[in-house]
């Protein structure tokens, strides 16, 4: 891959792309906080106009469909993969009979994953089906070290418990390849060397724009950006690409695109493509629509490991309902769907459409009560978790290694 051909300090300032500007009425939103401002939780719309990115219209879905010949994901559908960029580009590749490749991550900082974790890896899991591509998973252990009072085995034990999580989603060694950034970046020459070259293409005050960092941060925050963007550009993998130049479509929820904005900007100047995003919304935590799911709080989330009672206590207790406070009165007025957790959590989970619309028609309508909504959410919710826990379960430490180790895989 070609060099910069000038001094750093000689090249002009790098324009961030569509760089986001907020004020203090908008959601906020980064790679590390979401909060929503109404109990409807993030105006997405705004954040499309925000961040500069494309809303996933229908005609997008319908030129997809026809593309893959494949009918869209629910996901897909109902807005919960809601905004792109270059997704067309990618279409148009794979109309040509073109590869692309998959790249996606998780900043590993629980033993267990949650729920809202899921959404990305089990739509990325369509996507490879479909498209029938290669796929790169990051386990940004090192971020959490910089970020949060873990030490590094702490953190590599988390990226392993995790990977064992994100395997158990149905990936296949053949095509995925998985790994740690505090193990695999010594081991692989290639992807030190892109993320210097993605170094050398950012000033300190860029990525202060675009991340926020200040003047107290540690030095490791301020390059912890090259080290998610380098995935993102297939010369990282020469063991996997063999130097060949391949583009790359990004699954990931929308807190995570500053990381890509900065990576589209740099991509010319390595003479790379662009990586293409497809963006996610979150998954509430239970208590509001204003919060992602968040592993550091255990009556916020429904975790992967949790039992069939813990889930039912969970949603039974925490879950925030758009009832009224009287049954006299939700007869009559009928119940909020655009603010109820439980119902939220079918629009993730519950695939089948009539019955998800005949659940909205009952409850806006008063003819279904806020606990029985939330009966519905159990009842959709804990087999899905039991039979997530039943692949889990046959996961092995021999499994995973064969994930994380350097080698070929089908492109």
């Amino acid at each position: 891959m070609a060099e910069a051909e000038v001094p750093v300090e000689n090249k002009p300032e790098l324009p961030i792309e569509n760089k986001p500007a907020a004020n203090e009425d908008d959601d906020f939103v980064d790679p590390w906080t979401v909060t929503g401002k109404s109990d409807t939780g993030i105006d997405y719309d705004k954040l499309i106009k925000r961040f500069g990115s494309q809303k996933i219209d229908y005609e997008l879905i319908q030129r997809f469909e026809k593309v893959t010949g494949k009918k869209a994901h629910h996901f897909l559908k109902r807005g919960i993969f809601f905004s792109h960029r270059d997704l067309h580009s990618i279409l148009t590749l794979h109309e040509a009979g073109k590869k692309f490749y998959l790249y996606t991550g998780r900043g590993p900082s629980s033993e267990s994953m949650h729920i809202g974790h899921m959404i990305p890896f089990m739509f990325t899991k369509w996507l490879q089906d479909i498209f029938e591509v290669p796929l790169i998973i990051q386990l940004t252990d090192d971020e959490k070290v910089l970020w949060r009072d873990l030490k590094i085995d702490e953190a590599r034990k988390m990226a392993f418990n995790n990977a064992k999580d994100i395997i158990a989603v149905g990936f296949n060694p053949e095509n995925t390849f998985i790994f740690n950034d505090l193990d695999f970046i010594g081991q692989c020459p290639a992807f030190y060397q892109n993320m210097v070259r993605i170094q050398k293409c950012v000033t300190f005050n860029q990525v202060k724009g675009i991340f926020g960092f200040g003047e107290s941060d540690v030095i490791g925050k301020i390059t912890f950006p090259s080290i998610e963007a380098a995935p993102a550009f297939s010369t990282s993998f020469p063991f996997i690409f063999d130097n060949k130049v391949l583009p790359c479509l990004v699954p990931c929820a929308i807190d995570q695109d500053p990381y890509f904005r900065m990576s589209r900007d740099v991509a010319a100047r390595l003479k790379m493509p662009k990586p293409a995003l497809v963006h996610s919304t979150f998954l509430p935590a239970l208590q509001g629509a204003q919060h992602k799911m968040s592993a550091s709080d255990p009556n916020a989330s429904i975790f992967l490991n949790d039992s069939p009672k813990q889930i039912k206590n969970k949603i039974n207790k925490f879950a925030f309902s758009g009832g009224q406070a009287t049954v006299e009165e939700h007869r009559m007025k009928g119940g909020n769907t655009t603010v109820d957790i439980s119902f939220k959590y079918l629009t993730f989970f519950l695939e089948d459409d009539k019955r998800l619309a005949e659940i909205k028609y009952q409850y806006e309508s008063g003819e279904m009560l806020t606990g029985e909504l939330k009966r519905e959410a159990i009842n959709v919710i804990t087999p899905w978790v039991q039979q997530y826990q039943q692949r889990r379960s046959k996961i092995t430490d021999e499994m995973v290694e064969s994930f994380f180790k350097i080698r070929p895989i089908k492109v």
